[in-house]
């Protein structure tokens, strides 16, 4: 019974993992539909997996899935990204500042090797383990804050737009960048200086949109350039 719960649960990331990589290189784009007969003779299965696979997606950002319609690529507008990011840096930045005096100094060593993790990580280029044990740098601090409806309430917000954050930290030079922020966030907590702290925690979130929304910019503006010259 065992091998065949981790059986399921091994093809059903596999699943998860095709949508989502179709989706990040662009092979399936927004307002696409993704085909549940498709991925269901792919694997071999029915489409009950398939449509768990879907509902996921739908809590993660990366789909919508729409009655007698099915499930389609998700859209975010710019005004959407800016929401997002400004949302994170505020309830984050909240968090660091208070994590700040509660924050041990084991909690703060553990930091700074996540830390050295992610440079480690940042060199061999490889995003998607770089996203994960980053998102334990910031979980790490979140708690630290003492305050269980915050994290709770960060944690939903993340998981919701974590397409996008995936997107901002696949830009080049992304990783090493944050690697970079991470140390003087590490620093401020050192100090145990909490508007330090709360003002590279922002700044570090609204980065993190600002060049999601920079890119959107030069591809609307490429696009209407090239129409303009045909």
């Amino acid at each position: 019974m065992k091998k065949n719960v981790e059986k399921h649960l091994t093809l059903r990331e596999r699943i998860l993992e095709t949508i989502r990589d179709a989706i990040m290189s662009g092979a399936l784009k927004p307002g696409e539909k993704v085909a549940e007969p498709e991925l269901a003779a792919r694997f071999g299965i029915s489409r009950t997996p398939i449509r768990e696979a879907f509902r996921q997606l739908e809590s993660e950002g990366y789909l919508s899935v729409i009655p007698r319609k099915g499930a389609l690529v998700a859209s975010f507008s710019a005004k959407d990204v800016e929401e997002f990011y400004a949302i994170k840096s505020i309830l984050e930045g909240y968090a660091a500042r208070k994590a700040c005096s509660l924050l041990s100094t084991r909690e703060i060593n553990k930091l700074e090797a996540i830390n050295e993790k992610l440079r480690e990580i940042a060199e061999e280029g490889d995003v998607r383990h770089f996203f994960k044990v980053h998102n334990s740098f910031h979980d790490l601090f979140i708690k630290g804050a003492g305050n269980e409806k915050l994290h709770d309430m960060i944690a939903q917000l993340l998981k919701k737009f974590q397409r996008l954050r995936l997107a901002s930290l696949m830009k080049p030079g992304r990783m090493q960048l944050s690697v970079e922020e991470h140390e003087k966030i590490i620093e401020a907590f050192r100090k145990r200086d909490p508007v330090m702290a709360e003002m590279l925690v922002q700044k570090n979130a609204e980065y993190g949109g600002k060049v999601l929304i920079e890119e959107d910019t030069a591809a609307e503006e490429a696009w209407t350039s090239k129409g303009l010259d045909l």
